[in-house]
């Protein structure tokens, strides 16, 4: 059952990321392929982000400890697809020219939340394997308990890089609340300790 369920996940993210690179060189994709694909890989960052922060409460409303199991691999998605929208983003829209990057981080506040909030997702990506929980210890929780700053910081960030229609940004932003609103007594005791 779990094997299952991790392989659908892997086929559930994997698929439209094939399908989004085929269809960017294949020019299928729109009148703007570097748009499109700068904007599915981060909007799938924030879907799968959003969809590993309602694991636990799944797993508290049905009682299924499967769900759990499959926390870490979505959330090493959430980071897989944060990753290919920052490498879009440099190689596609900035030619990898590092220091105009440099230049957009400073400049450009969208950008500077949307560094801060990759960072904090690679922090979890490469302290999510069971040896560094180990090793961490009681600060490996502190630590992920970030995720939901990383949360706030990507919402905020494509709030910001919109330029017109908000609607969009808006509704993740209730979800995430929402999301927020069923750890609240969790995030009190988090934040009293921070």
């Amino acid at each position: 059952m779990q094997l299952g369920l991790k392989f659908i996940i892997h086929l559930s993210a994997a698929l439209p990321l094939v399908w989004l690179y085929w269809g960017a060189f294949n020019d299928t994709i729109g009148a703007d392929p570097v748009e499109s694909v700068i904007h599915f890989t981060g909007i799938g960052a924030l879907n799968i982000l959003l969809i590993t922060l309602l694991v636990t409460p799944l797993t508290k409303r049905f009682k299924q400890p499967l769900f759990m199991k499959c926390r870490r691999l979505l959330g090493l998605w959430a980071f897989t697809y944060a990753l290919l929208h920052l490498a879009n983003f440099i190689a596609f829209e900035l030619q990898l020219d590092l220091s105009l990057f440099v230049d957009e981080v400073i400049e450009r506040p969208y950008i500077t939340m949307g560094m801060f909030a990759f960072c904090v997702l690679f922090l979890l990506a490469v302290t999510s394997f069971n040896r560094v929980k180990k090793t961490m210890g009681k600060s490996w929780q502190k630590l992920h308990n970030w995720v939901y700053v990383g949360a706030v910081a990507v919402v905020i960030h494509f709030y910001w890089s919109i330029k017109s229609d908000i609607y969009e940004p808006g509704l993740y932003a209730v979800i995430l609340l929402w999301l927020l609103y069923l750890r609240r007594e969790k995030l009190k005791r988090w934040l009293k300790r921070v």
